[in-house]
């Protein structure tokens, strides 16, 4: 089934360019994804605080199609498809007087907040009716140069602001933070963005953020104090 949700965007969702930003279009989508789940009679808080369970977004592929602006009356939908082992697919759309506006697909994780451990998909049932996939637009992997070929351009806190439930970064806002570390004239250029969350930006944690240019993208790694990546992104303009 298709899951249909309103909005209307709002002037603070807006950047110096008086279009969405991007995190922005990740937060509509994602909240359309919670409503989903909640009408299907799963409540996320209660499935964290009684169950100890929360879904983890592992990847997400974002293709922004046209901008969009203040005061726009929105729909986004939203619907999974099949999935096996220990991954939740999802899919979203969000369209504007009929008119594609962005698309992504993601990967989720249902985790054990307690032990760690990941749950298989079929060990829990959230009346999911599943929908046929789509294709995006966007290459389905990328590659991250090696660290040492990439330019450490800066380092990232993740501080109150950032923060989720599970006290990590939440994943709406990597968008902005890489952003934040590309030429300002070269964001509005944006047409796809690619993310591969390997470990959790924790509060108070401060990451290495490295960048390459080439090709019409920018590839991203951020790296923890353990040397640990945390996040491999692309973004194509």
């Amino acid at each position: 089934m298709i899951f249909k949700q309103q909005y209307t965007t709002r002037w603070h969702d807006t950047d110096a360019n008086r279009c969405v930003r991007p995190t922005q279009i990740l937060v509509f989508m994602q909240e359309a994804s919670n409503h989903h789940i909640k009408a299907l009679g799963t409540d996320l808080d209660k499935l964290r605080d009684e169950e100890g369970l929360a879904f983890i977004l592992s990847k997400i592929r974002l293709a922004l199609h046209r901008p969009l602006h203040a005061f726009e009356e929105i729909t986004v939908e939203t619907w999974t498809v099949e999935s096996r082992g220990f991954s939740f697919n999802r899919f979203f759309r969000i369209t504007r007087d009929g008119e594609v506006i962005a698309e992504a697909d993601t990967t989720w994780a249902l985790i054990s907040l307690k032990t760690g451990d990941l749950c298989k998909v079929d060990s829990f049932n959230f009346g999911f009716e599943h929908e046929s996939p789509i294709d995006i637009g966007l290459p389905l992997r990328f590659r991250v140069p090696k660290t040492e070929l990439l330019e450490l351009i800066g380092e990232r806190k993740t501080v109150y602001s950032d923060l989720d439930y599970n006290m990590h970064m939440n994943n709406t806002r990597y968008a902005d933070m890489l952003c934040d570390f590309m030429p300002y004239e070269k964001t509005s250029q944006i047409k796809g963005i690619s993310l591969s969350y390997l470990h959790e930006a924790s509060f108070g944690s401060t990451v290495k953020v490295y960048r390459a240019e080439n090709d019409g993208k920018f590839s991203f790694r951020t790296v923890n104090d353990e040397g640990k990546a945390c996040l491999e992104a692309e973004i194509i303009l």
